[in-house]
């Protein structure tokens, strides 16, 4: 299932995390996900949440220059191996992967969950489903 994300441009400098954080909370927005990843100057705060327009639009509200993407989430078996067998389907299938990140470890079934970021997220969830592999449907914690 291909996701709503939401992606919040920071200065690279102490306290940044704050007032995104505090927007959604002060909206009442359950943050399901979050990523980090910085550069020297900035840093790119993503979140997958359950409301993604109340949550774009209070981060809007609160001065954060924030943009939405597709993130694909996928169940993997939590075992040695169990990532490599889903980027071997990607490999076979010529898919790109821009980032990824964990979330919501710990599944029913000894699953873990992913979200993967494409140049193409409709040609991912083709190359998944056509070796038997189904995105996630349901990201509730």
């Amino acid at each position: 299932m291909k996701l709503k994300q939401l992606s919040v441009f920071l200065e690279n400098r102490p306290g940044q995390m704050k007032a995104p954080c505090k927007a959604l909370a002060d909206a009442g927005v359950n943050i399901l996900a979050m990523s980090l990843a910085d550069t020297e100057q900035f840093g790119i705060l993503r979140f997958i949440v359950r409301d993604t327009r109340k949550a774009s639009e209070a981060l809007s509200k609160a001065g954060c220059v924030v943009r939405e993407t597709e993130v694909l989430a996928v169940e993997v078996d939590d075992h040695p191996g169990g990532l490599l067998n889903l980027l071997e389907i990607f490999e076979k299938a010529g898919m790109t992967i821009e980032y990824m990140y964990a979330f919501n470890a710990n599944r029913p079934g000894g699953k873990a969950a992913l979200a993967f970021r494409f140049d193409d997220p409709d040609a991912a969830v083709k190359a998944l489903s056509s070796a038997g592999v189904n995105a996630i449907a349901n990201i509730e914690l």
